[in-house]
């Protein structure tokens, strides 16, 4: 009986505390205005808690792509938080705060996660793929501009990161609405199966 219980649909959670999290890093970072708490809060909870929520739901349901999404983007999150947060308050007292090298390559290596995530996308659907494919835009442009202390590339990086967090949400709202109505409200293009796959289950 517990098989047939309808689950919700996680990454309407995923995506929508993604979005609305880069979005709001990114406009501090395109010089909209300065770090503050609302940045650190949503980072840790909205971006951090609420993504590991989500990605633990996916677990649930099977879906792999999303899990290791969710818990590690949302990981992700709460350890930029901490390094954040804990540096005046611990880390600097020890030598341990985020050097400007270490920031960038920490920011690059997220890159390169990104793009394998990236590929994953392009049997998912297109607006998936574009949060990927700028997503992959942002964190270079971070690690470059972090690392050689270029503002100008930050801000750069800062008005991409804007379009991916945006794109996110919109993909978070189409899933939902289409799940409200019963009807595709917003479209997201999903991938389309070939006529000659057959999935493995059936077999």
């Amino acid at each position: 009986m517990a098989d047939d219980i309808k689950l919700a649909n996680p990454a309407v959670l995923g995506l929508t505390c993604f979005g609305l999290t880069t979005m709001l890093l990114n406009l501090h970072n395109a010089g909209i205005f300065k770090m503050d708490s609302t940045i650190l809060g949503m980072g840790f909870f909205v971006g951090g808690l609420a993504q590991v929520i989500a990605g633990t739901m996916e677990f649930r349901k099977g879906n792999t792509f999303a899990t290791t999404a969710f818990l590690a983007y949302g990981t992700f999150w709460m350890s930029l938080a901490f390094a954040v947060i804990f540096k005046p308050l611990f880390l600097t007292k020890i030598g341990l705060e985020a050097s400007g090298k270490g920031l960038a390559w920490y920011l690059l290596l997220w890159g390169i996660f990104t793009i394998f995530m990236f590929i994953g996308t392009l049997r998912i659907n297109r607006v998936l793929q574009f949060v990927f494919l700028t997503l992959v835009v942002l964190f270079v442009l971070l690690a470059i501009g972090i690392g050689w202390a270029n503002t100008s590339v930050i801000k750069a990086g800062g008005v991409v990161g804007i379009f991916t967090g945006a794109a996110a949400l919109y993909l978070a709202m189409a899933e939902n609405l289409e799940e409200i109505y019963g009807k595709v409200v917003l479209p997201y293009w999903p991938y389309a199966q070939p006529e000659s796959y057959k999935n493995p289950e059936d077999l």
